[in-house]
């Protein structure tokens, strides 16, 4: 069922995307991210603090706004029979476009729906859904911040599941910020460094059957830039820090690392 649906969004959207063909290519990135430690929304998804792989595909269907991402994150570390029950497979598709262009509250927006599908255990008996909005403002601030909103609704893909307990309201609220600095590399003259903050309000979303305070979880910062390695290649390193609030989240603070690399064409 989930595989049909699935197959029937993606005819859809290619088929809404046909129209234009002929003025927009389709786009497509090919990626792979390594994490230190796999933090997920305030969460440490895996015992031990282990890392992950996350390699993904995202096509932009020619320029329509609309997309289709699948990520498959597996886990790297010693409790490798833990972290392949936690292998999981995200499925994307998504809508993005712009209101208010020419006004300095422009606001970009993107929103989707996401299937969260858990290949190594029993069928269903973790998968869980979302819906989400994302809202950005890149020109409401002189000073260059744009601040962003992120509403999600989560519930489980089969009502008698193991996770039926795992669903809930996030409202995720950030800042960004684009950094130039003096090159880093002799042929950059400018390196431009991503910095970002993320709060979040857990609004009862649960994980593994364990109860989940209705709370403010967390506070993440994060510091990345990319290079250019030429014919199409990004490599993206990025250093982040999380202050948890929660216990019932997450009673450590976090440091971690991402290495990424992107192809796109």
């Amino acid at each position: 069922m989930k595989k049909g649906i699935l197959l029937v969004a993606v005819i859809l959207l290619s088929t809404a995307g046909l129209a234009q063909a002929q003025e927009d290519e389709l786009g497509v990135t090919l990626g792979v991210k390594y994490m230190s430690r796999y933090i997920w929304r305030g969460f440490d998804m895996y015992e031990d603090n282990d890392g992950a792989i996350r390699p993904f595909i995202d096509v932009d269907l020619y320029g329509t706004g609309f997309g289709v991402n699948v990520i498959h994150t597996r886990g790297i570390g010693d409790e490798m029979r833990y972290t392949e029950r936690m292998e999981k497979l995200n499925y994307t598709l998504y809508y993005r476009n712009k209101l208010f262009e020419d006004e300095t509250y422009a606001t970009n927006y993107k929103a989707g729906w996401v299937y969260y599908s858990y290949p190594e255990r029993q069928r269903n008996s973790a998968d869980l859904q979302e819906i989400f909005v994302t809202l950005s403002w890149p020109e409401i601030c002189p000073a260059g911040i744009v601040p962003k909103y992120t509403i999600v609704r989560m519930w489980p893909a089969e009502s008698k599941a193991d996770c039926r307990n795992n669903g809930g309201w996030w409202h995720l609220f950030g800042l960004g910020y684009d950094l130039a600095v003096p090159g880093l590399m002799p042929e950059t003259p400018e390196q431009i460094l991503h910095l970002s903050v993320e709060t979040a309000y857990n609004d009862s979303v649960y994980r593994g059957g364990k109860t989940v305070d209705h709370d403010w979880s967390h506070a993440a910062f994060g510091i990345s830039t990319n290079f250019d390695l030429g014919n199409d290649l990004t490599f993206t390193p990025g250093i982040y820090y999380q202050s948890s609030w929660d216990d019932s989240v997450n009673s450590s603070d976090e440091y971690w690392t991402t290495l990424t690399v992107k192809y796109k064409f």
